[in-house]
């Protein structure tokens, strides 16, 4: 507009048509945008102060609840100019899962349970474990740790696994990203161990690695206080040994894992020799 009017001589009217603009627009100077927006700006800090979580949508409510006239378009473009809005978060979608009775095996090696579990050191850092029971005498078989456990950590634990005692037929799980993990479900068809998913939401349907969470948290989180992954790994090597060994279990009529397993392994070897 200036540009015609100063540089080119031509007249404010004429200026006017030829941009499609009032006479008004030239001579009225256009303010800020800060300036303009400033009673919108104010209103949304305030909003925002008082519950930073706060959406567009129920801020946009609760501004008009108050008696401000201002529509929601001039809203969301303020809201979205002050870099307020949230990425939401999508919900991730899952096959449906059927509900399998949670029975127990009758022989080792049949079914196991995984899950993780997670907790801070002293000086605040999360760390994560990730616990691997034997269903049929509750015997924990791992319990590896660290800050980060991807679904390639998650097969170095199953490949010592193997090495020791074997793989299971069946593993159950949640529904977590590393069960999901191509790399993890490859390998685990590549060794004939079947995946079973519990229904999400449902925990009990992997109780009981959630009963041995809960002890293990008891037992050795909850009352240590750890400063390194190392002394979490030190204590948890000999809870374990305690576990599998001595530690009696009313599921197993007061005997260990171990003395479950041993008198197991004895009773068929006689059943064999008869």
């Amino acid at each position: 507009m200036r540009l015609l009017v100063e540089h080119h001589r031509l007249p404010v009217a004429r200026s006017c048509r030829c941009l499609g603009l009032s006479r008004a627009a030239y001579y009225r100077e256009p303010l800020p945008a800060t300036v303009r927006d400033g009673p919108v700006i104010a209103a949304l800090n305030e909003l925002v102060e008082e519950r930073p979580r706060r959406g567009f949508w129920k801020c946009y409510k609760l501004l008009r609840r108050r008696g401000y006239p201002w529509i929601h378009k001039r809203v969301h473009r303020v809201y979205c100019a002050m870099k307020l809005n949230q990425k939401r978060r999508a919900k991730r979608r899952l096959p449906l899962r059927a509900r399998e009775s949670l029975s127990v095996p009758d022989r080792p090696n049949l079914v196991w349970s995984a899950d993780f579990m997670s907790d801070a050191l002293y000086c605040g850092r999360r760390f994560r474990t990730f616990n691997v029971l034997d269903d049929f005498n509750r015997e924990a078989l791992a319990v590896e740790i660290d800050t980060s456990l991807t679904s390639r950590r998650l097969i170095r634990v199953f490949e010592q696994l193997k090495a020791e005692r074997g793989l299971p037929q069946v593993l159950r799980v949640d529904n977590g990203p590393e069960f999901l993990g191509e790399a993890f479900t490859e390998r685990a068809r590549e060794h004939g161990m079947a995946i079973r998913y519990i229904q999400p939401g449902k925990p009990n349907q992997n109780a009981y690695i959630e009963r041995f969470n809960r002890t293990y948290r008891d037992e050795v989180l909850d009352i240590h206080l750890f400063r390194t992954l190392d002394e979490v790994r030190e204590a948890t090597h000999w809870w374990l040994i305690e576990y599998n060994e001595e530690r009696p279990h009313d599921s197993l009529d007061d005997r260990t894992p171990l003395e479950c397993l041993t008198q197991t392994a004895g009773g068929s070897t006689s059943e064999l020799s008869t």
